[in-house]
């Protein structure tokens, strides 16, 4: 009981078929792996029921359903099942009995007869069964949906604890009849492949727009996508192993092709040549600050010294006037003087990059 298996006879939808709306928790349907919503029983995998059944093999009802149930009490039948999501028929062994549902205690109701499988069924077309979803398409921020867990994209509303829906409005005017009241719904996440249960309480002063706050698609673009494919994680997405990226303490130069310097795996030779270059890196920094630093220095006194020439020559000229052809002679003058700055000590060779960013900084 509970394993199943698949059949490729017949992967197309059936043309009619019992359609699963419900799985009671602990029942046999339930330890069979029975999905509500997209299960449709079909039949039996039994040649004596076949044959003993009526002469039409396209006709299958709950009353047919029963009368076989109820014979194989406590005994294997095998159930044809299509589900509608992966779009496969499957062989589901399953033992029909009432164990599960004893009373617990002498004082509930004895007489009441237990199903014998634990399902809630409708007779229906499959291929049309899963027309009437609503898609989620977006969640307001302190909605009745966001605090129902609602996510966009992701959700569809297959139906609530009343039945399916068979229209678009048969969903809003469900929720305008449930004003300030819980509303029971059935929420498949197509992200998860799970089915759950979820309360809204639609009402009117949670601070925003409509009763829920929820955006919803219906139509052919909004409907459930099948599932055909492998939903299992492909190796290249599956977890690393964390150990595979334990920070490190020290930096590895791609020169060492791998060798790990901390475990001990490592040539001598590479890891001597690499402490010698990382010793030279830091010097080399150490003597380009040096270098700035003067470079600086050097280049502020420059320009105090121009600036005290200028005020003496000013202090020299007096009150006499300057003639348009003397005033541009003194700018010349002045410029000559700037240009004829006094040589700076020159850097180290290895220095020379730093110096043009200096020279670039100060404008020169």
């Amino acid at each position: 009981m509970g394993a199943s298996q698949s059949t490729n006879e017949s992967n197309y939808p059936p043309s009619r078929a019992l359609h699963v709306l419900r799985v009671t928790p602990s029942s046999p349907a339930f330890q069979a792996s029975i999905e509500p919503f997209f299960d449709f029983i079909v039949g039996f995998d039994d040649p004596s029921i076949s044959s003993s059944s009526s002469s039409n093999p396209n006709i299958f009802n709950a009353s047919e359903l029963e009368k076989i149930v109820e014979s194989h009490e406590g005994r294997v039948l095998n159930l044809m099942v299509w589900n509608s999501k992966n779009q496969e028929m499957r062989v589901v062994p399953i033992v029909p009995s009432r164990e599960w549902s004893q009373p617990s205690s002498p004082q509930e109701d004895t007489t009441r007869q237990p199903s014998l499988l634990g399902l809630s069924m409708r007779m229906c077309e499959p291929e049309f069964a899963l027309d009437n979803v609503w898609h989620v398409l977006d969640v307001l921020e302190g909605s009745p949906a966001e605090s129902a867990g609602l996510v966009p994209y992701g959700d569809y509303i297959t139906g609530w604890s009343g039945g399916t829906l068979s229209a678009e409005n048969d969903f809003y005017d469900l929720v305008e009849a449930h004003v300030d009241k819980p509303l029971r719904v059935y929420v498949y996440s197509h992200d998860f492949d799970a089915l759950r249960e979820v309360v809204l309480v639609p009402n009117r002063h949670w601070g925003g727009a409509g009763l829920l706050g929820c955006v919803f698609g219906y139509g052919l673009l909004h409907r459930i996508p099948s599932q055909t494919g492998d939903r299992t994680v492909p190796p290249e997405l599956a977890e690393e192993d964390p150990e595979e990226y334990e920070e490190q303490q020290l930096f590895v130069p791609a020169d060492l092709h791998g060798n790990d310097p901390i475990n001990g795996d490592y040539n001598p030779n590479q890891l001597a040549e690499w402490r010698r270059q990382q010793e030279q890196e830091e010097q080399w920094h150490r003597e380009s600050q040096e270098a700035q630093s003067i470079y600086e220095a050097n280049a502020h006194s420059s320009f105090s010294s121009i600036m005290e020439n200028e005020e003496d020559e000013d202090e020299t000229e007096g009150t006499t006037p300057v003639d348009e052809k003397t005033y541009s002679g003194h700018l010349e003058s002045h410029n000559h003087e700037i240009t004829q700055r006094p040589s700076f000590q020159t850097p180290p060779p290895r220095l020379s990059s730093i110096k043009g960013v200096s020279q670039t900084f100060l404008g020169t």
